[in-house]
């Protein structure tokens, strides 16, 4: 008889924290016990929490273990699952802080990180063995695409779909039952479901999450999307540096073969759909859609002009739906609870919620799910701790490459897709880059702009060419080299760039300029005009000094230079010889006097 369930996060996160170390150490521990038959440890998902793993999980009592290694299972084995005493010097209380001793972690939904989100998308994550259908459907899993195929018309789904107000979580926003209906509108034929898992974003991992936490969500969402536009036939496209995520969609399309939930006459009713993988090499571009189908079959992966749209001329030329992982997942529960009980999530025109990978500048980094219309503030401060080391909020980087910056003033703004645009930044899928004072704007931006020009396919002359330029000038303003006019040849060259490129990803790739322009401005006048880097970041432009007034002569600093750029006698003022230094800050780290300084 199982009389506890040890829980152990299995993501990509916690595995490379050792997660799988630990489980291991568990399983001999529980072996050297006799506990095997009473104690059943599962590999799970990502719990959330990236930043203090490995994470282990004891229920019934639901202690929460953090940061767990292997030496520390013997302990948890010995005085938890044997004698009932939780390991308080293990045990999570909030982030970064350890449970006083009489404090035992109960519910996830205690603390300040889970306590204002809501777990739609990320229901399963780190709660279910992700490899076992059993689990899955234990959680209403396959629930809903029976009851779609044995209750409801195509038309039924799209229509509930359509009034749940969902659109679509990989950055455009676009209504998901409209596309459906666009779909299910063509002529019958072949049809495809498409789910892009080419999460590209620097900083993204909520679809790779979502994949390894719970993927057949992904696969029942899919083939209900199957039924409703009249097609048999899915693919999965997953880039093939997610290999975890790849084993266990592998796992759950043979297991849902096996229990005759894909394949042919599903529950009976004669509807059938397959779905097949096809492995991503990295490319960034593959991520807009018309790149991504082409890639699919078996050619070079660069965008087509739309129209015609995907929806009418789409996978080898057939009507086609695309829509990304977090989409999906929210499909079945729509199904199962109603239009209006997703209607009621989110603002009027933002239903339900999303999920961010909130990274960066903050002391709690991981994946983060709340209702749509969340504040930034309430993201940033209440859920992700503030900013470490007692620095400043300087801003916050939504929707990756194609996003923008969105600074302190705007910390109230609400996270929805209307509120994110008319502040000049996106949604995106859901990275969130949190950033202090210590960032210099201007090579923000220059880093997303290298990222765009590295992964542009290079079809189009505005994307190819404009963006070299647009990075051409944010280099040499970040090199003490901007002149007069550098920030309007910028806007002229974004302006060209939104109105002509092929594809989204050209069209969008200025975002991050544009914003930091528009909030930043003065970063990159005091770039240009005062050969200052006010952050201190650009090299190119720092200048170290040493305060004679301050320092004491104890020549630290000269022996630690590494470029013999620091002299002195002892017991006088040092000073640095400009031409000699290498500016890599080690005299002002290792100072213990505060004489040295920047400028």
């Amino acid at each position: 008889m199982i009389r506890a369930h040890v829980l152990v996060c299995a993501g990509t996160g916690c595995t490379s924290s050792g997660s799988a170390a630990v489980r291991e150490a568990m399983t001999k521990e529980l072996e050297k016990h006799g506990l095997q038959d009473e104690v059943k440890l599962v590999h799970t998902g990502c719990f959330g929490l990236c930043a203090l793993g490995p994470i282990m999980i004891v229920y019934p009592e639901g202690t929460f273990y953090s940061r767990v290694k292997p030496e520390d299972v013997p302990e948890i084995v010995e005085e938890h699952l044997l004698k009932g005493r939780p390991v308080q010097r293990l045990i999570y209380n909030d982030p970064g802080e350890k449970a006083k001793a009489e404090e035992v972690v109960t519910s996830l939904n205690e603390t300040a990180f889970y306590k204002t989100q809501k777990r739609l998308a990320l229901r399963n994550c780190g709660v279910i063995d992700p490899e076992n259908i059993e689990e899955y459907i234990a959680m209403r899993g396959y629930e809903a695409l029976g009851k779609v195929l044995t209750e409801m018309k195509p038309q039924d789904v799209i229509d509930v779909i359509s009034k749940s107000g969902l659109r679509g979580r990989g950055g455009g926003g676009f209504p998901t039952g409209r596309k459906w209906q666009f779909a299910a509108d063509q002529p019958a034929g072949k049809k495809y479901v498409v789910c892009n898992a080419d999460e590209g974003d620097p900083g993204a991992f909520m679809d790779r999450s979502i994949l390894e936490g719970d993927p057949h969500a992904v696969l029942e969402a899919m083939a209900i999307a199957g039924y409703a536009i009249g097609a048999d036939e899915g693919y999965i496209y997953v880039r093939a540096e997610y290999p975890i995520a790849v084993k266990r969609l592998s796992i759950a399309i043979e297991q849902a073969h096996e229990a005759e939930l894909l394949g042919n006459n599903i529950f009976g009713t004669g509807f059938n759909f397959d779905i097949q993988l096809r492995l991503g090499a990295g490319a960034f571009v593959c991520g807009e859609e018309t790149a991504l189908l082409t890639s699919i079959e078996g050619n070079r992966g660069e965008p087509r002009p739309r129209p015609p749209f995907p929806a009418v001329k789409g996978l080898f030329g057939k009507p086609t739906i695309i829509n990304n992982v977090e989409t999906y997942a929210n499909i079945c529960q729509i199904i199962l609870n109603g239009a209006d009980w997703f209607n009621q999530i989110g603002t009027e025109g933002s239903k339900g919620t999303k999920v961010f990978a909130l990274g960066g500048k903050v002391k709690h980094t991981g994946l983060v799910e709340v209702p749509m219309g969340t504040t930034l503030r309430e993201i940033i401060y209440d859920i992700g701790g503030g900013i470490p080391n007692g620095k400043k909020f300087k801003a916050a980087q939504t929707g990756g490459p194609s996003g923008g910056c969105i600074p302190a003033q705007n910390l109230d703004t609400p996270v929805d897709y209307d509120s994110l645009k008319a502040i000049g930044s996106m949604m995106g899928s859901g990275g969130m880059i949190v950033m202090d004072e210590d960032n210099c704007m201007v090579d923000i931006a220059k880093f997303f702009l290298e990222f765009t020009v590295d992964e542009s396919c290079g079809k189009c002359v505005p994307c190819r060419l404009g963006t070299r330029r647009m990075l051409d000038i944010l280099t040499r303003i970040t090199e003490g080299k901007g002149e007069d006019g550098d920030i309007e040849k910028l806007e002229a060259l974004a302006e060209d760039l939104q109105n002509s490129a092929l594809c989204a990803l050209g069209q969008t790739a200025p975002n991050p300029v544009l914003s930091t322009l528009r909030y930043f401005r003065d970063e990159y006048e005091a770039h240009i005009y005062e050969k200052r880097c006010p952050a201190g970041v650009c090299k190119a432009l720092l200048q170290y000094y040493i305060d004679p007034e301050k320092c004491k002569g104890c020549s630290l600093c000269s022996k630690k230079c590494p470029a013999g750029a620091i002299s002195g006698e002892i017991k006088s003022p040092f000073k640095i010889d400009t031409s000699k230094c290498i500016k890599c800050g080690v005299c002002m780290s290792t100072c213990k006097f505060g004489a040295v300084g920047r400028k």
